[in-house]
């Protein structure tokens, strides 16, 4: 099917706005780069950006599983070489060595085994030689292991067309010498706010919603709720230590129920969720849930909250892949059911409940269905000896469920990203869409389910046959953006929020 997919607007948006908290920044004169490593959120998502300093536009970008330590422009090739790692905590320094392309923007894993070595320093003694500097691969019975580390010169004729995993461990051996752990957040911070005075690290975009004056409402790491005016300028912003997630918008339109990101076991502060002012972002209200929840609005109107976690020993746990419906006329929810044998730290099988919301609503206060006020209908998975976790998903008008997930496995395989259209009877699926790539975040219109995926693709999908309607790989200027929150707020208009912050108002024909 023939589409058209337009970024009308983007909100947000700001000099290097792709790499989150800058981390590290490194500048090569000669091709008139910087590149700067950061981080979004709670240390998670470390991102390069390269950037052409005279006008700041990002060139290339790569995202990193593990922590950027160190980074160095080739002398004479577009390459930037990008060493990782991290210390597990108890035993190992693991990390790698990342090779972009930054005429491509592609890049290669370098070292050979998988754990690789955590990589502190780069130095390109000249066009064939690169030295790195590395921890030892664990501190056993190594008091010293922090504080030292190794050195090696690796070499290769033409690093532009080195092999991925190719640099084996006997090349990386080398003398032992002192290996100080240099923190450059401050300098790199410092250098972003010189050259980019409108630099902000906004964090992930949780949710997005459209009010009929056109106003925008958004969630994010670090702000409760903010809202935009019609003429792109922010009204007002609430900030919170970790921020909003959920938003449920009263039906006058005055105020809006937020759930707040709180730790996964905290015994001491609980999760809430607060009503705010839509005119000023002020509080009006609270609830306390007795544990995990997850908020949205009901198809008649009212704020819903949905369990989203377990206890742990009477510990209330937070549902690690939350299992969130949308637009529902009762409460979905995720049970568990503890399997003999299973260690006291599992949580169980999880099993789709329902609760029937109660009479009395239309008082725009949420309220909180517990285990026992409705059945267990069948379990989350349809696949016997599969474990599936939660997802993102709607309520279709008929009662039926589509919702995302993926197969819970020590390593992933293709094909373990899914969509699917559930019976609300039993669970015999309808439809299922399968892919590689996690799911972010699901909304549909009236014939069509929009889902957005962690490697920037976002897919149409027909809700009766769960076929392809049409799909797209989310980009601004040269490179990659990652959706995390997407809203259909009229047909042929989505709303997009993006990990780096930015919310986009796009347009969509087919």
């Amino acid at each position: 099917m023939t589409y058209s997919f337009s970024v009308d607007r983007i909100l947000g948006t700001r000099s290097f706005a792709e790499i989150g908290h800058p981390a590290l920044a490194v500048a090569d004169g000669r091709l008139g780069l910087l590149a700067v490593a950061g981080t979004h959120g709670f240390s998670e998502h470390p991102t390069v950006g390269v950037y052409d300093r005279a006008t700041l536009s990002c060139r290339a970008l790569l995202r990193s599983r593990d922590v950027v330590q160190a980074m160095a422009f080739h002398p004479t090739r577009p390459l930037l070489a990008v060493g990782t790692g991290s210390y597990d905590g108890g035993y190992f320094f693991s990390g790698d060595l990342l090779l972009l392309n930054l005429d491509t923007g592609t890049a290669v894993s370098a070292f050979e085994e998988w754990v690789g070595r955590q990589v502190l320093e780069l130095e390109w003694l000249d066009e064939q030689r690169l030295r790195v500097l590395m921890a030892p691969p664990d501190d056993w019975q190594d008091k010293e292991a922090h504080t030292q580390g190794h050195t090696a010169v690796v070499i290769r004729p033409d690093w532009s067309s080195v092999p991925p995993r190719s640099i084996t461990p006997h090349e990386l051996a080398g003398p032992r010498i002192p290996a100080p752990r240099p923190d450059g957040r401050a300098a790199a911070h410092r250098l972003v706010s010189e050259l980019g005075p409108d630099w902000d690290p906004r964090l992930a975009v949780h949710a997005v919603e459209a009010l009929s004056d056109g106003r925008l409402l958004a969630t994010l790491d670090g702000v409760q709720l903010e809202c935009w005016l019609p003429s792109g300028a922010r009204a007002w912003a609430v900030p919170d230590e970790e921020g909003g997630r959920e938003i449920a918008v009263a039906r006058d339109e005055n105020s809006a129920w937020v759930s707040l990101a709180r730790p996964e076991r905290h015994t001491r502060r609980t999760q809430s969720v607060v009503r705010l002012s839509l005119a000023d972002g002020a509080e009006v209200d609270q609830a306390s849930p007795s544990g995990y929840v997850s908020l949205s609005r009901a198809a008649d109107g009212d704020p819903l909250l949905a369990p989203s976690g377990y206890r742990i020993q009477g510990v209330p746990v937070a549902a690690r892949y939350p299992f969130h419906i949308r637009h529902a006329s009762r409460t979905w929810f995720l049970s568990y059911v503890k399997k003999e044998g299973t260690r006291r730290s599992h949580p169980g099988t999880p099993w789709i409940s329902t609760a029937e919301l109660k009479p009395g609503r239309g008082s725009d206060r949420p309220t909180q269905p517990t285990e026992a006020d409705g059945p267990r209908l069948f379990p989350y998975s349809w696949v016997p000896d599969e474990e599936h976790c939660g997802g993102p998903g709607v309520e279709a008008a008929d009662g039926s469920l589509i919702h995302a997930g993926t197969v819970f496995r020590q390593r992933r395989q293709p094909g373990d990203s899914f969509v699917v259209r559930r019976e609300a009877s039993d669970g015999t699926p309808r439809w299922v869409f399968r892919t590689d790539s996690n799911a972010t975040a699901l909304d549909t219109g009236a014939t069509t389910a929009f889902i957005s995926y962690d490697d920037g693709e976002i897919v149409a999908l027909n809700v009766d046959d769960g076929t392809v309607r049409w799909r797209h790989h989310l980009t601004l200027g040269n490179v990659t953006a990652i959706p995390t929150a997407l809203t259909v707020a009229q047909p042929g208009r989505l709303l997009i929020g993006t990990r780096d912050g930015r919310i986009l108002i796009c347009t969509v024909t087919t």
